[in-house]
């Protein structure tokens, strides 16, 4: 635990207590929670001091990530997407932007990010939002599904198309015309406020553009998929400690055929690998913190990397973590039984794993054809 954060953890821990599998089990996390937990800087610490935020580094967030996600995988989810609407913001926003929108996303007001549509899930680029810039407004037209915390925002930053380009506008979620349904029953991170959004004739100022015009498309969504990959990540990484403490608490007392569990040999094993699994995500995660924080031109690579490793390691490892406790983990809410429905969505939010792999393998042959004209006469 770094000790600039030591004031963040405790609020966690305090906030979250014993909850997180009432909250799983009801839907829902207390909004007054994530606005105390906004306010102390916890949901998108990396914003810097300037903005309100706690400028941290990727490391440090990252480890605060996986602490939140060892607790609650909703509440992770929340901080994902309260991280990757101050990302966009800082990335794609002007200075005027980010002085007037930052200091709300620290101050205790919640965003949402919304990229996914009915159409358009792993390729975003499919995405039939519409933007369009009248004089000093824009007008939003389009329907997004699946947008983690839309249910809790109060902002959402809209990815949709403004002519030929891209565009991210942040949009009051009160706005007329926006219309927020919440997912009904989510197989995972159930309390993270899934939902889905409707825009018609949805009206802003042309000011809450960010950017002002129109950008590729393919930047506007490396640009915020990449924190949210990194958060992912680290969340998975905590999913995985959560299953190492309850594997090991259990199999240390239940006793079976004369012995701990964990003294046989098949159910040893299983814990062997739920640790190589946490150590194998943990460090593929600070590589790539590491990167992020050098400016690494292998940034990209090390965080779809991070992302794919820790979701899959973390989808096997709670799969253990049920088969070792078996029918005492398997009640509904109980820590392993919420990390492995959670896990299995990480397998898929924010690139699924297919993509992710064909990521690594286009970065891969792309590699190769560089080595080869290094190697040619």
């Amino acid at each position: 635990m770094p000790d600039l954060l030591t004031d963040e953890y405790a609020a966690v821990a305090r906030l979250v207590a014993d909850q997180a599998g009432a909250w799983d089990v009801t839907g829902a996390i207390p909004v007054g929670v994530l606005r105390e937990l906004g306010a102390a800087g916890v949901l998108c610490a990396q914003v810097p001091k300037e903005h309100g935020g706690l400028g941290v580094s990727s490391r440090d967030n990252g480890e605060l990530t996986a602490y939140v996600g060892s607790l609650c995988s909703s509440l992770r989810s929340v901080m994902t997407s309260q991280g990757m609407a101050a990302w966009s913001v800082q990335r794609l926003g002007d200075r005027t932007q980010r002085a007037a929108f930052l200091p709300e996303l620290t101050a205790g007001r919640l965003a949402a990010v919304a990229f996914s549509e009915p159409d358009a899930g792993s390729d975003l680029g499919e995405m039939e939002t519409t933007i369009r810039v009248t004089g000093d407004s824009v007008v939003l037209e389009g329907r997004k599904s699946w947008i983690t915390a839309a249910a809790y925002a109060d902002l959402l930053v809209v990815f949709g198309r403004a002519g030929g380009d891209g565009a991210a506008v942040v949009v009051p979620a009160d706005t007329p015309g926006v219309s927020i349904e919440k997912v009904p029953h989510p197989l995972g991170c159930r309390a993270a406020g899934h939902a889905h959004i409707r825009l018609d004739g949805v009206r802003v100022p042309v000011t809450n553009m960010l950017g002002g015009a129109g950008m590729p498309m393919a930047f506007l969504i490396t640009s915020a998929l990449a924190y949210g990959r990194m958060s992912v990540a680290w969340g998975c990484v905590g999913i995985l400690r959560a299953c190492l403490t309850a594997v090991s608490r259990h199999a240390g007392s239940r006793v079976q055929f004369g012995k701990p569990i964990g003294e046989h040999q098949l159910v040893a094993r299983r814990i062997a690998e739920l640790f190589v699994a946490e150590q194998t995500a943990a460090n593929s995660c600070r590589n790539a913190s590491q990167c992020w924080e050098s400016g690494s031109p292998d940034q990209v690579v090390a965080t779809v990397l991070a992302k794919h490793v820790s979701a899959t390691q973390a989808a096997q490892g709670a799969a253990s973590a049920v088969q070792i406790l078996a029918s005492a983990g398997a009640s509904d809410g109980h820590v392993v039984a919420r990390a492995y429905r959670d896990a299995k969505l990480m397998e898929i939010i924010e690139g699924s794993s297919e993509i992710c792999q064909l990521i690594l393998a286009q970065h891969v042959l792309a590699n190769a054809d560089c080595a080869d004209l290094q190697e040619a006469p």
